[in-house]
């Protein structure tokens, strides 16, 4: 599998000079090369092959006078430009056609040398890390790198990245092999939140750090700075940063203990369950900066990427399935009830719940259910690999639960349908 790691880099003030112009070369070329596609089919022709694409706006234009100065700079970067120019254009028909699953991609844009964020990449042939331990880069020279832990291999590409707070980073991808860790008993169903962050069916509770929130009187008062500058301004460039600043030490802090979270549930749990949250639709509405905050998108990501890493299971319970409204004892469904009820008792069994442990030890009912039911196995005799359930065969739905206070046998509090 392949993993990114990243790692600070301190260039002298004559490399960041260099790579400001690499920047913006590498920008020009995915501009002429995009403005050559669209040429090309504004006129009714075929697009350009990407090797003539290549010869035009990086061989021949170095020959000229308005792009002599590509010469100055290394070549991978920019042929890595076009690639990427190739990439978006290829995940716009995919999206188009459905081969590309999640949310429309666009065509291709110009970019604009005010972006605050740019970044370059290398191959193998651009890039090469000295004995010394310094990261040679090719046209700018030897780059100090903060090693904060070694390379488990040697990278097969390298991106440079300059973030909007002015630092510079190095990430190098690397083809590792899985380390499972050993297997254990342990299956957790987690319920995410923003009262607690995340409540574990073994009843362990997550509390909500909220970052955003704690650093807000900080972000506001940059923020305040900033709007008081004028635009165009050396002042504005400074304040600017300094919001940026803020911003990513909220984001690094964020991101450090998601991570840290992570890493615990994937080593003491064998099978994680969490529910399919429509992140995107609930960030647009009054609670969006608390859903922001919260990074519930990121947890998951992360939570499946060490799953798969290390050898465990992740299921996804379907976001229609009502987890809120089930009683885990019984299987009594009691119908919704608002944010405000924390606790609630069943109507038929009497327990009392907590609402968010009650919820997370539906999930992990309804996961396991998934997880046994839903593959199925090979259709014959001397099929080797079984078909994959679709999404809509895993998923629970509301409409496969009953409002009965009968419980399946072996389905963990789930009622059959």
């Amino acid at each position: 599998m392949h993993l990114r790691y990243s790692y600070r880099i301190y260039p002298t003030s004559g490399q960041r000079a260099a790579l400001a112009r690499t920047f913006g070369c590498a920008r020009v070329v995915y501009n002429d090369a995009l403005a050559v596609r669209k040429e090309a089919r504004k006129d009714g022709k075929p697009y350009p092959k990407s090797a003539d694409l290549q010869k035009l706006v990086i061989t021949s234009a170095k020959r000229t006078a308005e792009r002599g100065w590509l010469a100055s700079v290394g070549v991978d970067p920019l042929i890595q430009s076009l690639r990427d120019l190739a990439s978006a254009y290829r995940n716009f028909f995919d999206s188009v056609s459905g081969k590309r699953q999640g949310r429309p991609v666009g065509l291709p844009r110009f970019k604009s040398k005010r972006l605050s964020r740019q970044s370059l990449r290398f191959t193998h042939n651009g890039f090469r890390i000295r004995s010394n331990g310094k990261l040679n880069l090719a046209k700018i020279g030897d780059v100090r790198v903060k090693w904060s832990r070694a390379l488990p291999a040697d990278p097969s590409s390298g991106t440079i990245v300059l973030d909007p707070s002015g630092r510079y980073h190095a990430s190098f991808v690397v083809d590792v092999e899985p380390v499972h860790l050993p297997e254990i008993d342990a299956e957790v169903g987690i319920d995410l939140g923003l009262t607690t962050y995340a409540v574990l069916s073994d009843g362990s509770v997550i509390d909500n750090p909220r970052f955003l929130r704690k650093a807000e009187k900080r972000l506001k008062a940059a923020q305040r700075e900033l709007s008081r500058k004028a635009k165009g301004s050396k002042n504005r460039a400074k304040a600017r940063r300094k919001v940026a600043k803020a911003h990513a030490k909220v984001a690094d802090t964020r991101m450090d203990w998601l991570h840290q979270q992570t890493t615990r549930i994937i080593r003491e749990t064998q099978a994680v369950y969490l529910e399919d949250l429509n992140v995107r639709g609930l960030a647009r509405g009054r609670l969006a900066k608390s859903v922001h905050d919260a990074g519930w998108s990121t947890f998951r990501r992360l939570i499946e990427e060490k799953a798969a890493r290390y050898g465990r299971h992740i299921g996804i319970v379907h976001r229609a399935f009502p987890s809120s409204q089930l009683c885990s004892g019984c299987g009594h469904r009691d119908g919704p009830k608002p944010l405000a009820v924390r606790e609630w008792a069943c109507g038929v069994c009497g327990v009392l719940h907590d609402r968010d442990l009650n919820a997370a030890r539906n999930i992990l009912a309804a996961g396991q259910a998934d997880r046994l039911n839903a593959p199925g196995g090979p259709v014959s005799p001397g099929v080797a690999i079984p078909r994959q359930a679709r999404p809509v065969e895993r998923g629970t739905h509301l409409g496969d639960q009953r409002s009965t206070g009968v419980r399946a046998a072996g389905a963990g509090g789930i009622p059959a349908p």
